[in-house]
């Protein structure tokens, strides 16, 4: 078994320790530099761990969790599904800014999940015509952005999502509650199996988990943290879409909001998220352009131009070829690639703003201009 296969049992294996979660994992995973060293680690430092000591030593000393582990490789392998580890280049990079982002994923699809342009549409289950048409009307009118479109492959609004990306040739991805193995709702199938081949689903669910009502919020994060900007289409004063906003809002990611009559059931999250300034009010998809800051402009060239004849420090020199390279990051993103204290690179950052040369997108994210 070659050293890559071997780490991934030991990544599986984390994620099935009992009383672990994604937080605590992560900071784990730091302090003994990987997974596998969790698990080899000695007992007697185990034991010196505060408070998680005696619980470390006795769930690894289950050989069943490395088991149920080789067995998921298996799935995995058979069915060519992508593990993608929380310090993989190819994990999403937008769930890396988020706290409680999962260890591991599991990825079946061509879709480019660090694609420049996400965005997030999601709502009621009992979507109404209105809020099919509208969803229908903003993402025909994101076709020349090149959005990915994320949505969590239930009915309504989240099918609606999924199908029309399909029709206008967008990628679009279906986020699970549940493992690989297995579809809810069923009659999405057919939507699913198009999505693997023009877009993907994604999960941090194992094989032969079942699409319990608490995995639902858990699905709800990554959709928050994939995306750019979330889109609340209809939503009644509860459920999931408001969930995976207020989510989105704590991740400082954009949401955005479709307006609707007042007496309307399904008019009453979206107005709310309105009124209270956790949403912004979008009609069209002029209006996420102009937010977002995707509009095309005549100024493309202005930026490098006037580079030119500026002159620039050591520092702000290295986060331009950076940013050229690389395209879009984020503030701790470039700190990690210059290996720079943030506060220096946040300086940097500001000066190369006032000048016109890169700017800030939402979610902290920088480019070039």
């Amino acid at each position: 078994m070659d050293n890559k296969v071997d780490q991934l049992i030991f990544q599986i294996g984390l994620t099935l320790i009992p009383g672990i979660g994604d937080v605590l994992g992560k900071k784990l995973v730091s302090v003994c530099g990987s997974a596998e060293a969790i698990f080899k680690e000695s007992h007697h430092r185990l034991r010196k761990m505060p408070r998680l000591g005696g619980l470390l030593v006795q769930s690894l000393a289950d050989k069943g969790i490395l088991l149920r582990a080789e067995k998921e490789l298996a799935f995995i392998e058979r069915y060519k599904i992508k593990p993608l580890y929380f310090q993989d280049e190819s994990y999403p990079h937008r769930m890396k800014q988020c706290f409680d982002s999962p260890i591991l994923l599991f990825y079946k699809g061509t879709a480019d999940l660090n694609s420049p342009r996400i965005i997030g549409i999601v709502g009621t289950r009992r979507a109404t015509e209105y809020g099919k048409m509208i969803t229908q009307d903003l993402i025909s009118g994101l076709i020349q952005q090149d959005v990915v479109v994320v949505s969590g492959l239930a009915y309504g609004i989240d099918s609606c999502a999924h199908r029309t990306s399909l029709e206008k040739g967008l990628e679009t991805v279906g986020v699970l509650g549940h493992g690989l193995d297995t579809l809810y709702p069923w009659l999405n199938r057919s939507l699913a199996e198009k999505m693997v081949k023009q877009g993907g689903l994604i999960t941090e669910f194992l094989s032969g988990t079942k699409p319990d009502r608490t995995n639902f919020p858990k699905r709800n994060r990554i959709i928050a943290g994939m995306c750019d900007a979330i889109v609340v289409v209809e939503a009644g004063n509860k459920g999931g879409a408001l969930i995976t906003a207020d989510i989105a809002n704590s991740y400082n990611r954009d949401v955005f909001a479709v307006p609707g009559r007042v007496y309307d059931p399904f008019s009453v999250g979206p107005n709310w998220l309105v009124r209270t300034n956790r949403a912004a009010l979008i009609q069209k998809a002029e209006d996420i352009e102009y937010l977002m800051g995707w509009k095309e402009t005549d100024h493309s060239n202005q930026g490098l131009q006037r580079k030119i004849f500026i002159e620039l420090t050591e520092e702000e020199d290295r986060i331009v070829k950076l940013l050229q390279g690389k395209g879009n990051l984020s503030l701790d993103e470039i700190c990690i690639q210059l290996e720079t204290p943030m506060s220096k690179v946040a300086a940097s950052l500001l000066n190369l703003e006032f000048e016109g040369i890169i700017r800030c997108l939402p979610g902290k994210i920088y480019t070039m201009t």
